[in-house]
Parts: structure tokens; C-alpha cells; sequence
């Protein structure tokens, strides 16, 4: 019983991710989390203690589930650059066509943008989570550098950063009404950026 306990709470979780990245967190009242995770109030207190703490558990959902699939891209790469261009086209895939997300717009700056001061809990939160993101493009383009994939004058900390607010601005410009071939152009620019980074052969 216990196993099917962690997977149904997986599954709620899993649906309020989607619920919260689409309204999100002020929009989507307890009828719609109700809907939405197909329980009733008692349970979900029970479960999540409040609506703030159900979000709080949806952005680690959220940023696991991110996480997951960059590192997943890096491996299959045939190398770390080759998986951080991917990486940009997969992002540029789910913010267009048939495979867009529920709203196109990072769910970590989404969050940003909307939360209030009194919640200074979950700002600090996500905040904390963009730093970590930050973190991970720099770690990674370190192990480029250090396998002689990037060119050594590269700073990488810095890299990190414009790509990082780059991959936020790509997710921003595709909450607009424009074709998805824009969308994908961007991300050929970004992969171009890494490329002018990179250490050419000869």
C-alpha cells in the first residue's frame, strides 16, 4: 500500500506542476487544484498542508523533472557541446508546434514575475533554484573546457549566465503570438554562440 501511496502522490504532484505552470500560482484556486489533482480539500491538506506548500513541492517536481532531461540530453550527446545545442533545440521543440508545453514560459520565471513579496518563501526559493540552474551550465561548460571542447580564455561563469538569460529570454518570446520558425532561429543563434566558443580542429 505504501508503494502506491508515493505513486499516486507522484501522479498529483505531476498534475499540479501542469496546473500551476499554465494558470499560474495566484490564478489557480483550491476548486481548480481540487480538479486538477481529482481530490478532495481534507486529502489535499492532509497531503500538501496548504496550497503554498503543494506549489513549493511542483516547483521541486518541476526542477527535477528539467534537471533530468538536460542531463539526459548531455549523455546521449556525442559531446558536452553537441548536448548543450541540443539542449537549446529541445527547448526551442517544447515552446512550438504540437510538442508545446503547457505555458512556454519557464515555470521558475513565471513564478518570478508573479509571486508578491509576502511570499518571500517561494521567491527565495526559485531563486535559489535559477542559481542552481546557473550552477549547472557553468559546471558544464567547465567539463567542455576540460576536455577541450571550449577554447581555455573561455569564462566560463560568464557563459553560463548569458545563456542562461538567454534560454529565459527564448522562453519569454515564445509566450507570443509568432511562428515557430522564429523560435527555432533563436536557438540556432544561441547553439552559433557556442560554437564561437568552441576549439576549431587544426
Amino acid at each position: 500500500m505504501a508503494r502506491t501511496a508515493r505513486f499516486d502522490r507522484q501522479v498529483a504532484l505531476q498534475r499540479a506542476v501542469e496546473l500551476f505552470w499554465s494558470r499560474g500560482y495566484y490564478a489557480s484556486s483550491m476548486k481548480h487544484i481540487e480538479e486538477a489533482l481529482d481530490m478532495r480539500p481534507g486529502s489535499l491538506y492532509a497531503t500538501f498542508g496548504s496550497k503554498s506548500g503543494l506549489f513549493s513541492e511542483a516547483l521541486d517536481a518541476y526542477a527535477a523533472r528539467s534537471g533530468d532531461e538536460f542531463h539526459q540530453i548531455i549523455e546521449s550527446a556525442p559531446s558536452i557541446v553537441e548536448g548543450l545545442k541540443g539542449y537549446l533545440y529541445a527547448l526551442a521543440c517544447c515552446c512550438s508546434g504540437a510538442a508545446k508545453a503547457p505555458a512556454q514560459a519557464c515555470m521558475l520565471i513565471k513564478t518570478l514575475l508573479e509571486v508578491n513579496a509576502e511570499d518571500a518563501a517561494l521567491l527565495a526559493k526559485v531563486d535559489a533554484m535559477l542559481a542552481m540552474i546557473e550552477t549547472r551550465l557553468r559546471e558544464t561548460l567547465q567539463h567542455a573546457q576540460a576536455a577541450g571542447e571550449l577554447r581555455a580564455d573561455v569564462d566560463c561563469p560568464r557563459l553560463a549566465r548569458l545563456l542562461q538569460a538567454q534560454i529565459m529570454g527564448l522562453r519569454a518570446f515564445a509566450t507570443r503570438d509568432v511562428p515557430d520558425a522564429q523560435i527555432v532561429a533563436l536557438a540556432d543563434d544561441m547553439a552559433s554562440l557556442l560554437e564561437h566558443f568552441r576549439v576549431q580542429p587544426g
